[in-house]
């Protein structure tokens, strides 16, 4: 029996939980009714539980054998403020909020291996079980990291996974390096004189120095950085004035800068900075700029993804794990956990998703033929990186 088929009776009971969790989706760090059900289902399977870490994270403590050595495995709980438009029965019951990113298959997913490693224990050693608020843009992982997460429950690794749609459904991707980019946020306000839009003289015209930003600011990416290194520096807001035959005092410019590392990362804020500095001289406006820090890059260490590819490799085969595939422009907090641990975030396969939508989308759905594959990766990950039960 292959490790996918060892996991495949408990299919109809996780897309139970799945579809239960995904018509009660809550938002970040409000993940009450999705922890407790968590909670309530390790401690039906006999497994140590600890509530309230980082807000609303929940820990679950399986041990085998009588090694030492431990891991942690980690699954995110919480929702996005986005209506749903699918029609199915499972559909979110709560208005404005949806798993438009597949959280609910992924918690699912770990209370899978939760209950195949409990049953088997056939690992020597502590599988440390990690089900995190709050990864959307809200900081779960630090909170839980704030809270004691690594000194309560001492783990030589940490590991996450996330579904990934385009990708054929149960396949993985195993990146050694950058898997997921840092996202960072700017704010800049020019501010200048108002005046008539027929007599702009009499007027320090903000909008144009706003505009002339804007362009400058590719210039960071396709002439500033080394052509080898990877980033993108995005405005995506520009408000300014009220009327048509006005001309404002103030633009205000918002935007996202995504980097792989910390060098580049400095370098597109202090670029930005100077770029803003330069423009509001030229223009003879005034500037006020900030510069946001968000989530870091999530680095996988070599190591650990070789032995995520290994495990994949014998739950998936070969021709089905990825070591190849890009890395994402998009971010997740996992990279904090990273930066305190070994470890790797890997993608696993859900397939062309509903109508070929991909995450965070209004018709996106978790792919419920994928679990038994999520399950048996987990478990065949702790047994190799624990080994065996003595």
């Amino acid at each position: 029996m292959s490790l996918i088929e060892s996991a495949r009776p408990l299919q109809d009971k996780l897309t139970a939980i799945r579809r239960d969790i995904h018509a009660h989706p809550e938002l970040a760090f409000e993940e009450h009714r999705t922890a407790e059900l968590v909670a309530r289902q390790l401690e039906a399977l006999g497994i140590e539980v600890h509530r309230g870490i980082g807000g609303t994270g929940v820990v679950g403590v399986v041990r085998g054998g009588r090694g030492l050595r431990a891991i942690g495995l980690r699954a995110d709980m919480d929702a996005l403020p986005i209506t749903e438009r699918n029609e199915f029965a499972h559909k979110s019951t709560v208005q404005g909020c949806m798993h438009a990113c597949g959280h609910d298959g992924h918690t699912t997913m770990l209370l899978g291996a939760a209950e195949a490693l409990a049953a088997r224990r056939d690992f020597d050693g502590t599988v440390y079980l990690i089900f995190q608020p709050a990864e959307e843009g809200e900081g779960g992982a630090p909170a839980m990291i704030a809270d004691g997460l690594f000194e309560r429950f001492p783990m030589e690794a940490v590991f996450g996974m996330h579904n990934w749609p385009g990708m054929e459904a149960g396949s993985f991707a195993i990146h050694s390096g950058p898997v997921m980019a840092s996202a960072d946020r700017f704010d800049i306000r020019f501010t200048g004189v108002g005046a008539h839009a027929a007599m702009p003289h009499l007027g320090v015209d903000p909008v144009v120095a706003g505009a002339a930003f804007v362009q400058a600011a590719q210039t960071l990416v396709s002439r500033v950085l080394d052509p080898i290194d990877a980033g993108v520096v995005s405005v995506t807001q520009f408000h300014a004035g009220e009327a048509y035959n006005v001309i404002p005092d103030r633009a205000e410019l918002c935007g996202t800068v995504r980097t792989f590392s910390a060098a580049v990362r400095d370098r597109l804020e202090q670029g930005l900075r100077q770029v803003a500095e330069g423009i509001a001289r030229s223009h003879g406006v005034e500037v006020d700029f900030q510069f946001r820090r968000g989530y870091p890059p999530t680095i996988n260490t070599a190591a650990e993804a070789a032995l995520c590819a290994e495990a994949a490799r014998a739950v998936a085969g070969p021709e089905r794990v990825f070591t190849d595939r890009r890395p994402s422009m998009g971010a997740e907090d996992f990279a904090y956990f990273l930066q305190e641990k070994p470890g790797a975030y890997v993608w696993i396969g859900n397939g062309p998703g509903e109508g070929g939508c991909m995450l965070h989308n209004p018709h996106y759905d978790f792919n419920d033929e994928v679990m038994p594959a999520g399950v048996a990766y987990w478990c065949e990950l702790a047994r190799r990186l624990l080994g065996n039960a003595k």
